[in-house]
């Protein structure tokens, strides 16, 4: 197994690269600028210089890959096109040039509460509403697939359990960005991940369970 992740840098996406290097996988990430990656990433990443608008850059990043994670997102902006680019349009080239690749297993950090249209953070350029167009493109793309909607993502982690639901079932709370990255990790392990779309939180007083048997129980 090789890991190609996309949005490494940000707060999730290098947790996950951090996660993926702890268990021995070997990580490839692509960067936008190599020199801020090398601040921020494990010395043991692979850093490669690419964008999810730039098609080619993708096809020469993943290269050897076997598996991919997606942990991109536009951030908040004055630029009413970022969302629409960065969460529908740069998820659709990470899902053709995977598929072109033989990509094993592709790996999506969505968002909880994106079917909701009147939800607060479309008024942020229709952001739920490009994410959730990008999950449809990659259940219809036949790569096998696994969707992880978070709530709420903090930059802190703590000793609160992750509670995992079905698609459109859970609609508040919040996560640890560390356990975001657990759950999109274990997926690759744990068949029963494969081709479901999971919602996550994390809750003091769930029961504990570990990532693969929450996997395993959610239809």
């Amino acid at each position: 197994m090789k890991a190609f992740v996309a949005g490494a840098t940000g707060e999730t996406g290098r947790r996950i690269v951090q996660e993926l290097i702890a268990r021995d996988i070997p990580v490839r990430a692509m960067v936008r600028d190599i020199e801020r990656a090398r601040n921020i990433l494990p010395q043991a990443a692979e850093l490669v210089q690419g964008d999810v608008l730039n098609r080619e850059s993708i096809a020469s990043a993943i290269s050897d890959c076997t598996v991919l994670i997606c942990a991109t997102g536009a951030k908040p902006s004055f630029n009413p096109t970022e969302p629409y680019q960065v969460d529908l349009e740069g998820t659709k080239n990470l899902v053709d040039i995977a598929k072109n690749k033989g990509i094993e297993h592709f790996v999506l950090v969505s968002s909880l509460c994106v079917s909701q249209f009147f939800h607060p953070l479309n008024l942020f350029w229709l952001i739920l509403v490009w994410k959730k167009q990008a999950e449809e493109y990659i259940q219809k793309s036949g790569l096998t697939y696994t969707i992880v909607r978070p709530g709420g993502l903090k930059n802190e982690d703590n000793s609160d359990s992750v509670i995992m639901q079905s698609a459109d079932t859970l609609f508040e709370g919040s996560i640890p960005r560390q356990k975001v990255a657990q759950v999109c990790v274990e997926a690759l392990f744990t068949p029963t991940s494969r081709n479901k779309v999971v919602e996550i939180v994390a809750q003091p007083d769930a029961p504990a369970k570990n990532i693969s048997e929450l996997y395993t129980v959610v239809s």
